[in-house]
C-alpha cells in the first residue's frame, strides 16, 4: 500500500511540475509564417561551406533539419549575449520569441540542406 502511495505521489509532482513549467517556444511555431523572417537567415547559412570573416573567420553551419529546440536555444543565447558572435546577437536581439519559435519551425522542418 505505501509503494502505491508513493508512486502515485510522485506521479503527481511530475505532473503538477510539468504543468508548472512554461512550454517550448517551437510548439507554437509556424514554418509558414517564417519565410517573411528567414531574409537575414539564408544569406549565411543557406551557403554550404560559407564562411563570414567578420569579426573573423568563421565556418557558417548549415541550419536545415536541425532540432527545433537546439534553434530557439541558440537564438535566445544570442539574444542573451551568452554566444558571442555579434552578427547573430544582433539579429537575435530583433526576433520576437515567436518569431524564434517560427524559424525554428521552419528549418527543423526543412531537412537537411545537402540532401
Amino acid at each position: 500500500m505505501r509503494n502505491k502511495i508513493m508512486r502515485n505521489s510522485a506521479a503527481l509532482l511530475l505532473l503538477s511540475l510539468s504543468l508548472s513549467l512554461p512550454g517550448h517556444a517551437q510548439a507554437g511555431g509556424d514554418a509558414e509564417a517564417a519565410k517573411g523572417k528567414i531574409s537575414m537567415c539564408i544569406g549565411c547559412h543557406g551557403i554550404p561551406m560559407y564562411k563570414t570573416a567578420f569579426p573573423q573567420v568563421y565556418s557558417v553551419p548549415m541550419i536545415a533539419g536541425q532540432s527545433t529546440d537546439y534553434i530557439v536555444k541558440a537564438l535566445q543565447a544570442y539574444r542573451a549575449g551568452d554566444r558571442s558572435h555579434p552578427t547573430m546577437q544582433s539579429i537575435a536581439r530583433g526576433l520576437s520569441d515567436q518569431d524564434m519559435a517560427d524559424v525554428a519551425a521552419y528549418y527543423g522542418a526543412s531537412g537537411k540542406a545537402d540532401k
